[in-house]
């Protein structure tokens, strides 16, 4: 998580969302991203969906079994959804969507994904989550 939360940061700086997420497996990182909506102009070039590109690219396979994804805040429903249809097996999370001010996930976290979509992963949560938040909401305040 410290080496997310290291791109995470480099992402603010180049003006993005400071998120990042990185995909592990035997010790080995299989794939890395970080948030380049802004700097990309894409909606969906969000962390968790750029490792998992990366990843699955450079292995080239859709099937991520065994894999840990890392991310420095909980992914949104499409990164989610991308994480279960590669099959990654843990979901380890620092921040969450909903510490973030002025952020309103309504009622989404990945746990009410899991029960809404009756797919399970295996959850970590809390992981540096204080550090991990820090870096969104100062991102979020300067945008105001």
């Amino acid at each position: 998580m410290a080496k997310a939360l290291e791109d995470a940061r480099a992402a603010g700086r180049a003006g993005n969302r400071p998120i990042a997420s990185l995909i592990v497996r035997g010790g080995e990182i299989l794939g890395a991203g970080c948030n380049t909506m802004y700097s990309d102009f894409d909606p969906s070039a969000h962390a968790e969906i750029a490792a998992l590109r990366d990843a699955c690219r450079r292995h080239k396979t859709l099937d991520l079994s065994g894999a840990t994804l890392y991310t420095t805040i909980e992914p949104c429903p499409m990164c989610f959804w991308a994480m279960l249809e590669s099959k990654v097996t843990r979901l380890v999370l620092g921040g969450r969507l909903s510490n973030i001010p002025g952020l309103d996930p309504g009622g989404y976290s990945v746990e009410s994904f899991m029960e809404f979509t009756g797919r399970r992963i295996e959850l970590v949560t809390g992981v540096l989550q204080g550090e991990c938040e820090a870096p969104r909401i100062e991102w979020a305040r300067a945008q105001r």
